[in-house]
């Protein structure tokens, strides 16, 4: 799609300053960005590179100059760039129309526009909502439900009863509502607790490869519209997360653990079960959080166990320096004889 640096302009709610008529293709770095490119700049760091592109075109803020250059002036020319790039570059069509290959159970609902890509295998009473596409090898059972406008990935699994909002985007090998991981020892032996609640995805909710969001026990896991998931993360049965949200890859939130809004949860982080993170707190990544631990609303914590960050740095700069203690130390009982 070929734009003038005017409609850009106006699209991005942007001022417009320079050639009204420049047209843009594409987006791109800096660094290979071609003339009809749209780059952006956000912090005076990053004008340099800005300052040797073959873009012809560049969102700035305020504040910054750019000679030569066709400027769309915004507060925030970061957003502004992926807007525009979303409206530039579309994504490409997982599935196109139904496949002949594709197993469609006689009692499922298809929205106008679905797409059903290879092999896919879509169940009794399943609904899906208008311009939905799923893609190649994807399952979905019994009952399941998926709003419009959402994106499935080849080989997504959705169990029966998991339910989707719109616009839900969910990437290859992603499982959603399989059984909690819960047991009863009792008798010599575990016995599996029952796993008979669902799976509510929200509105506009990403959901990366390969990660895992169990059914609830005897209730529903809820993660709230516009929540983000990375590839490879865990989320466990009753879990909560509200809206908003970033959950980085390979983080682990165990059983009943209850995530506010626009909470951010680093990479490799460990919940254990029954915590409680409150809106707007950030969890850095590697952090450890015991069983039953709230994290206060828009608190930082780091480390484990997980604790304000201004403490975390003072101890483990103390932590850094315990080579240099013991060598003091062992020299103080020399002394001492």
């Amino acid at each position: 799609m070929i734009r003038t640096a005017r409609e850009i302009a106006e699209y991005a709610g942007a001022q417009l300053e320079g050639d009204a008529a420049a047209q843009i293709s594409g987006v791109a770095s800096p660094e290979s960005a071609g003339p009809e490119d749209l780059i952006y700049v956000d912090t005076a760091r990053h004008w340099e590179r800005a300052a040797e592109s073959r873009a012809r075109c560049v969102l700035l803020p305020p504040g910054l100059e750019l000679a030569g250059r066709t400027i769309l002036r915004t507060v925030q020319p970061k957003l502004a760039f992926a807007k525009v790039a979303a409206w530039l570059l579309p994504p490409q069509a997982i599935a196109i129309g139904i496949h002949p290959s594709a197993i469609i159970a006689s009692t499922a609902r298809l929205g106008d526009g679905v797409a059903v890509g290879p092999y896919a295998v879509i169940e009794d009473e399943v609904e899906i909502g208008d311009g939905t596409q799923i893609g190649a090898q994807c399952f979905v059972g019994r009952g399941a439900h998926i709003g419009e406008r959402c994106r499935l990935y080849p080989r997504v699994t959705l169990y029966a009863g998991a339910r989707l909002g719109k616009n839900v985007m969910v990437h290859s090998g992603a499982v959603i509502g399989s059984d909690g991981f819960g047991y009863v020892f009792g008798e010599g032996k575990h016995w599996k607790f029952p796993q008979i609640g669902r799976v509510e995805i929200g509105d506009e909710v990403e959901i990366g490869s390969n990660a895992t969001i169990d059914r609830g026990a005897l209730d529903t896991t809820r993660i709230g519209a516009g929540t983000k998931i990375d590839n490879l993360v865990q989320i466990a049965h009753n879990v909560q997360v509200g809206e908003h949200s970033i959950i980085a890859a390979q983080t682990g939130i165990s059983g009943s653990s209850r995530i506010g809004k626009q909470v951010v949860i680093g990479g490799q982080v460990g919940i254990a079960d029954g915590c409680h993170i409150r809106d707007g707190a950030i969890v850095g990544a590697q952090a450890g959080i015991p069983t039953g631990k709230t994290i206060p609303a828009g608190e930082t914590v780091w480390g484990t166990p997980a604790r304000p960050l201004v403490k975390f740095k003072e101890q483990y700069a103390w932590f850094a320096r315990l080579p240099e203690l013991v060598d003091r130390l062992k020299k103080l009982e020399q002394q001492r004889g």
